[in-house]
């Protein structure tokens, strides 16, 4: 990443302050899923999807998810 705001690419620049504003979001109104259960089924779905990303396989790209959707 660039050493100053002025060396920042517009996508760098975005992603930093999205970054920004959802920890700000966060200290101020907190976390609305703080306290609550992850279901079971869900727990193994996203167990199972860290060990895939982690065996270095990829999930569908967002363009033929959308084009599949027909949400173009």
């Amino acid at each position: 990443m660039a050493n100053t705001v002025a060396q920042m690419t517009t996508d760098e620049l975005r992603e930093m302050l999205e970054m920004l504003i959802e920890q700000k979001l966060v200290e101020l109104i907190g976390d609305p899923d703080n306290g609550l259960k992850v279901k079971e089924e869900l727990r193994r779905r996203l167990l199972r999807q860290r060990r895939a990303v982690g065996a270095g396989e990829r999930g569908e790209a967002f363009e033929d998810v959308t084009r599949r959707l027909g949400i173009e």
